[in-house]
């Protein structure tokens, strides 16, 4: 907890097996700017990693959820948050020095609910470079075209803590964005700060846009949702967590694949001039 008077902001931190990657984002947080109060909670989700330890000797509040899923871990920290803001992110994001700043700036205006900003990817794939920064752009023309936002990132969003309807904890993926922006529409005018972004990995991409499409998108995040309304309480399972060993494997096989595509469109083009 950071010393400057009464907790107003409380950041709020899911986690589940995130040993590696907590100390850079806790150490983010630590170094914000923020001239306020606040704490970080980081939510240990029934880790079997030391990611409740990594956070304790870091300086977070560590509690417990263990029932499985981002929501549940979520509304934990939001259940037990002390600011009167609860700001959410994620375990593998680090943040720039002025971001709890900005976020607090907004809520000046008593009709500003939730604020939200945009996320970059660290080493990304080519076309994970190209496309989340325009789906980002469009969400920023349409805010100032329409005042509306149609998507908010859950590793770059703040809301007021009274009022706030809390989390569906039967939704696993999707539940902490889609299914969150429904539910804080209703609660005042949102925000959208393009100039906040924040840095997550890119480990959920780097299978390949064909998987991020079909598999992460389209079935754990987009199913999900859909299902979600047509039977309630019936969750589909949780998307498997991803780690730096299967990011190093991924990417090996696509260094192989790039590598023999090359010898074998060289091979064709030597055969081809050879035959002239």
């Amino acid at each position: 907890m950071r010393a400057g008077g009464s907790v107003r902001l409380s950041v709020v931190v899911p986690a589940y097996n995130e040993a590696d990657y907590l100390p850079a984002t806790l150490a983010s947080l630590f170094q914000q700017d923020y001239a306020g109060g606040y704490e970080v909670i980081v939510v240990d989700n029934a880790s079997t990693d030391d990611t409740a330890g990594v956070a304790a000797r870091l300086g977070a509040r560590v509690l417990q959820e263990t029932t499985p899923g981002v929501c549940a871990a979520r509304q934990r920290g939001a259940d037990a948050a002390l600011g009167a803001v609860v700001v959410s992110t994620d375990a593998d994001t680090v943040h720039p020095t002025d971001w709890l700043t900005r976020l607090d700036a907004h809520f000046a205006d008593p009709g500003v609910a939730p604020v939200a900003g945009p996320c970059r990817y660290a080493d990304a794939p080519w076309w994970a470079r190209v496309v989340p920064p325009l789906w980002f752009a469009a969400i920023a023309v349409v805010h100032r075209m329409s005042g509306k936002v149609c998507y908010l990132t859950a590793t770059n969003v703040a809301f007021r803590r009274v009022g706030f309807p809390g989390y569906d904890t039967t939704l696993t993926q999707g539940g902490d964005e889609v299914d969150l922006l429904r539910r804080l529409r209703g609660c005042g005018r949102i925000v959208w700060d393009a100039g906040n972004p924040v840095c997550t990995s890119s480990r959920r991409m780097d299978q390949g846009l064909l998987h991020t499409l079909l598999v992460s998108f389209g079935y754990h995040y987009a199913l999900n949702l859909v299902r979600s309304r047509l039977a309630p309480g019936r969750p589909m399972t949780v998307a498997p967590p991803i780690r730096r060993e299967q990011i190093a494997s991924s990417r090996r096989r696509r260094r192989r694949w790039r590598t023999g595509s090359a010898l074998v469109v060289l091979g064709a083009v030597l055969t081809r001039y050879r035959n002239r």
